[in-house]
């Protein structure tokens, strides 16, 4: 870390990591701040969480204006939501005095139940959808009209290897992640003369609450065997390559899916 400041690769770039009070989402804001973004901690409903997070990077930061303007706020917002996903950009806005170059859309919801289609309630079914497929879709088209242009601009969605893996009991989720990587794609054709990159990022297994929830021991020792490197992911692991994407060296990746999932799939 002897970097200058001016030597760090997102210096003063302004990014909003949507589910960012905890597990993937946490890990990716650290990581784009130690690159030297300002960071937008979304959170939905653990404030408390999302406002560690904020404490975290504004302790860490080494700018002599940290007094004058953060490096990291927390807004809250439901990103199923237009109104509010539109406040998150204005606020990012108003705060930073400058247009977001970065968004990466890692909020999530998983159903710890994990029934087959066939016992998937609509309840269930639809609130997958809303926050997975609809928040993606919206944070997608308010990043579209409003990043920055000419260079630097970047949207990154997650995603998940179970597209790959298609196991029993994921019918709803696979689903709503596989209408988000194909959108993707096609939004990154529609963003030709931007400069604003679109991508995917497909995490396998990860050691979060998310993953936890509602499995057996023995569900999740089968998901540590199925994986050549023999471990469970971690937010770490995946938070480096949402990083690349984010910077100029990694402009020339566009309109893909990057599976970071140790060769689980």
């Amino acid at each position: 870390m002897a970097h200058p400041p001016s030597s760090l690769p997102l210096q003063d770039r302004v990014a909003i990591v949507t589910g960012s009070s905890r597990g993937i989402g946490k890990a990716i804001a650290l990581h784009l701040a130690s690159l030297g973004a300002k960071l937008v901690i979304n959170y939905s409903s653990n404030r408390d969480q999302a406002d560690l997070v904020v404490q975290e990077i504004n302790s860490s930061s080494s700018s002599s204006s940290a007094n004058d303007c953060p490096r990291a706020i927390s807004v809250q917002a439901n990103v199923s939501d237009p109104t509010q996903v539109k406040s998150l950009f204005d606020e990012a806005e108003r705060i930073f005095g400058s247009q977001v170059h970065v968004l990466v859309n890692s909020a999530g919801v998983l159903d710890s139940k994990y029934p087959s289609i066939a016992n998937t309630s609509l309840e269930d079914f639809e609130r997958t959808f809303s926050v997975n497929t609809k928040g993606s879709f919206l944070c997608c088209k308010e990043a579209a009209n409003r990043l920055k242009r000419g260079g630097g601009g970047r949207i990154i969605m997650l995603s998940s290897s179970m597209i790959g893996g298609l196991k029993p009991g994921f019918g709803a989720y696979v689903a709503s992640k596989a209408a988000v990587e194909t959108m993707v794609k096609i939004l990154a054709k529609e963003l030709k003369g931007t400069g604003i990159t679109a991508n995917c990022v497909a995490p396998g297994p990860i050691a979060t609450e998310m993953f936890y929830a509602g499995k057996t021991e023995e569900q999740i020792q089968k998901s540590i065997a199925e994986c050549p490197l023999a471990r469970l992911g971690e937010p770490k692991d995946v938070a480096p390559v949402v990083g690349f994407l984010a910077t100029d060296a990694g402009e020339w990746i566009n309109g893909q899916v990057i599976r970071a999932n140790g060769g689980y799939v």
